[in-house]
């Protein structure tokens, strides 16, 4: 459906949005970061105002109704939702400290946050490159500067401190999978620039996840865009494997398998164009890990997904133990494969056979093993491994500093980014000739599909909404825009619930680009061209071709009539 909204009602809502206009788009981003709040308070307005009665308008109202502990003072309580918070757990639910005190299961990870932490982490969160390997540069987001984050080991019974530092240009945020407490109030939606911490007791030992969760803000497209890690909670107990042998492992590998994706589209429908296990296509194939035959190895593997199902595997292996989730518990012996969806973890312990060789590390969904999720363990007896110093390989995708990624930048066969164009090998650009009056482009998955579309001059541009994800803590994190950064002219649509659709015909030629302003990383490009003349040469061409066989029977007669003509007239004619 087309939105019809009244434009003097919507001036100032549309001078707001179109700043741009001037020239200053990127130093106002620059100052105000994000412009969601302001955002989210307009269209909130708009709903209230001439939305009334509509489909999407109920459906919005109601969401925002069953939601009404959250803030909706969008514009001022967003920011210090956080900050604001008086709640005093050990005196409103001490009966419940005490009950689960008295359990023979742990007790859950809350614990007051003016403890006093055993261990402390920072992470970074950003917007930025990471390089894949084999010439390919991602721009996405990322965790300390790389994809994945870091490893993080703590000791079953600590009481954890993580401190989640935003350093980007628009809000993030942290899930962190370990703590069996609440996490989003704590370390929901930060401001750029800002930081958030949480303390919690790491009651549950395993293998966890831990992700970018900012609020209502798209908290899949962080995950689906690269912002995720490795949490360990190592247990009390010694696992299964260790009590037989009577030592440690010689080898740790963190394993995580993770993908890469070129569109918010492909992400959405799950068709990554790569699959990696920490960070790098094909990594442990051009650099093996190196064990000696007999070596006890263990690997905490993490399926982080975020879409696809993995089968992991050791070609050559039988799994001695293998333990759901990590938890020392939950103990399987023996097996081929371990099975993980998105998020799923696995402890897969085995002895290296007396026999040097290459044993491969794979996912048996073969799809993201062909996609660069292979990897070798190289039974070497020269291999530098030991109980009392085990080697180990953590889950961190490679570093390299700015100076650095922007050399590769450079240097890059393929620049690949989930919303933004890339390089015109991966985002071919949409070409649309003089014969196509109407072209639609699509929001899906935080991005603009196509991102980039060649059109002619008097073609009408449709964006339509295609993310159903609406309402959720405070803010409208599937709603969307497209409003111009640059071109000859200037436009500016409505904020778009999902479904709804916005159309604009461009007649001046130039190049114009165009952002969403709730999320000013989606970014699109349209280019409106002259029709070329060897089209119309072409057209034209064409037309002359169809002539061709009536001009030569006009040839053929004219030249009958005028011979006839000097020969008196005396035409024969032939009776059929």
């Amino acid at each position: 459906m087309f939105i019809q909204f009244k434009p003097l009602k919507h001036l100032l809502y549309l001078t707001l949005l179109t700043v741009l206009f001037s020239g200053s788009l990127s130093l106002f981003l620059a100052e105000e970061a994000f412009a969601c709040p302001e955002c989210n308070a307009l269209y909130k307005k708009q709903i209230e105002e001439e939305m009334q009665g509509t489909l999407i308008g109920e459906e919005l109202m109601a969401a925002m109704e069953n939601q009404r502990n959250l803030p909706l003072d969008f514009s001022e309580a967003t920011r210090h939702m956080f900050s604001d918070l008086d709640v005093d757990p050990d005196h409103e639910f001490i009966e419940i400290i005490e009950r689960d005190a008295a359990l023979s299961i742990p007790a859950t990870g809350y614990v007051d946050q003016d403890v006093e932490a055993d261990v402390s982490y920072t992470i970074t969160l950003d917007e930025g490159l990471a390089y894949l390997g084999n010439g390919v540069v991602y721009d996405g987001f990322r965790t300390n500067g790389k994809v994945p984050g870091p490893t993080i080991r703590v000791q079953q019974g600590d009481v954890v401190e993580m401190v989640v530092e935003n350093a980007g240009t628009i809000p993030h945020g942290a899930s962190i999978h370990a703590a069996y407490t609440q996490t989003s109030k704590y370390l929901g939606e930060i401001p750029p620039g800002e930081s958030r911490s949480i303390k919690f007791r790491a009651t549950y030992p395993g293998v966890f996840l831990y992700h970018c969760a900012p609020g209502g803000h798209a908290i899949p497209m962080h995950v689906l865009f690269g912002q995720y890690g490795m949490i360990v909670v190592e247990p009390n107990e010694p696992y299964q494997l260790e009590q037989e042998l009577g030592h440690g492992p010689d080898v740790e590998i963190f394993l995580a398998q993770h993908e890469w994706y070129a569109s918010g589209k492909d992400a959405v429908e799950g068709n990554p164009t790569y699959v990696t296990f920490n960070g790098e296509i094909f990594r442990y194939v051009k650099e093996p890990i190196t064990a000696q035959p007999g070596d006890y190895v263990r690997i905490y593997f993490l399926n982080v997904g975020p879409n696809l199902l993995s089968t992991f595997h050791l070609v050559g292996i039988v799994w001695d133990f293998a333990y759901w989730q990590g938890h020392p518990e939950a103990i399987w012996p023996g097996g081929q494969t371990v099975t993980a969806g998105p998020s799923d973890s696995w402890i897969v312990e085995f002895r290296v056979p007396p026999d040097e060789g290459a044993y491969t590390m794979l996912s048996h969904a073969v799809g993201s093993t062909s996609k660069g999720a292979i990897g070798l363990l190289v039974a070497d007896a020269d291999a530098e491994t030991s109980p009392e110093n085990p080697k180990v390989v953590n889950a961190d995708g490679p570093k390299y500093t700015e100076e650095e990624l922007a050399s590769f930048k450079e240097e890059a066969s393929r620049i690949m980014s989930p919303f933004r164009p890339g390089t015109p090998d991966i985002d071919p650009p949409k070409s649309y000739g003089p014969d196509t009056d109407e072209v639609t482009v699509r929001i899906i998955g935080n991005s603009f599909y196509p991102k980039t579309i060649d059109i002619t001059p008097g073609t009408t541009v449709t964006w339509i909404n295609e993310d159903v994800f609406s309402f959720l803590a405070g803010e409208f994190s599937g709603i969307h825009n497209a409003v111009s950064t640059s071109g000859p002219d200037s436009f500016g649509s409505p904020m778009l619930a999902h479904a709804e659709s916005w159309s604009y015909t461009f007649e001046e030629i130039g190049e114009y680009t165009y952002i969403c302003t709730p999320h000013p990383y989606m970014e699109g490009v349209i280019n409106v061209r002259e029709v070329e003349p060897e089209h119309v040469a072409g057209v034209g061409g064409s037309i002359l071709w169809s002539l061709i066989p009536a001009l030569l029977a006009l040839v053929v007669a004219f030249v009958a009539l005028r011979r006839n003509n000097e020969n008196g007239g005396n035409v024969k004619t032939l009776s059929l």
